[in-house]
């Protein structure tokens, strides 16, 4: 027993390693590539402080704090992703899928195009969008206790709703703010700076820690309601704290980039796989979607010259052949996601 504990610990370890390894690829990846190529050597010794007065401006003002947001944002999506399957009971459970995503684009589109917002306020109104879909997709699907499939089913007509207010107010606006709001749509890191970053990892790094914290009573929650509440957790309460930290997550992220399509949906079945019998792996999903977001957007920048590609549209690229796939899977064997 004792042995076979330590496997599983070693299994763990050398795959958050690998996890992290892919993360620190990209991100060195991202420094060195562009219109001015900068050596590993050089920009490793920028980021510890050495370098020229050009290079530091290169790597330090102009690409950091974009592969930093990647990275950042990729780890709240990921981590989001699995807490929300892994509560709901459901792969296809993820802030993309259940309205909250689309709640934070509604009061971003709204705010942009009928008050003008922008900026850091605009960031505030997508956040607080994430919350309130959130917010409502839960009491909706309140009936003495939140089912999941009950909750998915409800999340998907919310942001279904939400969605066609987006679609109309794009309509209604003239083309240019269009689209500017198209390309936020899109989830997209182009022409992120340090102002986009510091509030992320402001909240980051309260919201980790707490859903850390409550996570412990994660394994009794996968058991099912009853014998959680048979093993002293209380269910509902541990249950909304922790779908509060995963849609708080998913908002914070999405306020940063925009709805950056699939990474929270992708990052926790590849992290479960890596690690079978691991049950929710909500540190490795966050790597997970840390390795997915970043070279995503380093492919987004230099795949096609002279184009930026929106980080969201290379992600989608990615989940949405796995989300086809997922139903098809879930047909065949008859249990319907």
């Amino acid at each position: 027993m004792g042995r076979l504990r330590l496997l599983r610990r070693a299994r763990f370890a050398s795959v958050c390693a690998g996890l992290l390894l892919v993360v620190l690829a990209a991100f060195t990846l991202a420094l060195c590539t562009g219109d001015l190529a900068v050596p590993v050597a050089d920009v490793w010794s920028t980021l510890l402080g050495g370098g020229d007065a050009g290079t530091r401006f290169v790597v330090v003002e102009l690409r950091l704090p974009r592969a930093l947001l990647a990275l950042l944002v990729g780890f709240c999506l990921g981590l989001s992703g699995a807490l929300f399957q892994a509560l709901l009971r459901n792969p296809l459970a993820s802030p993309d899928v259940i309205g909250v995503s689309s709640g934070a684009a509604v009061t971003a589109v709204v705010a942009s195009l009928v008050y003008g917002v922008s900026g850091l306020a605009l960031s505030g109104a997508a956040l607080t969008g994430a919350l309130a879909a959130g917010a409502a997709v839960y009491l909706l699907a309140w009936r003495r206790g939140v089912n999941g499939h009950r909750l998915v089913l409800i999340g998907v007509g919310v942001g279904a709703g939400l969605s066609s207010v987006v679609s109309y107010l794009m309509t209604r606006s003239e083309v240019t703010e269009a689209q500017s709001a198209f390309v936020w749509l899109a989830g997209s890191l182009n022409a992120r700076s340090w102002p986009h970053f510091w509030p992320l990892l402001l909240a980051s790094s309260v919201l980790v820690p707490l859903t850390f914290a409550a996570s412990r009573t994660m394994p009794a929650l996968q058991l099912g309601d009853g014998t959680a509440a048979g093993l002293g957790a209380r269910v509902e309460r541990d249950r909304l704290a922790l779908l509060a930290c995963a849609t708080a997550l998913a908002g914070v992220a999405t306020a940063a980039a925009g709805p950056v399509g699939f990474v929270a949906f992708v990052a926790p079945p590849v992290a479960r796989r890596l690690l079978p019998g691991h049950g929710a792996a909500l540190l490795p999903a966050a790597l997970a979607g840390a390795a997915l977001t970043a070279p995503a957007d380093l492919l987004g920048q230099h795949l096609l010259p002279q184009t930026q590609l929106p980080v969201g549209i290379v992600t989608s690229v990615v989940g949405a052949p796995y989300l086809l796939w997922l139903l098809a899977r879930a047909n065949r064997v008859g249990t319907g996601g």
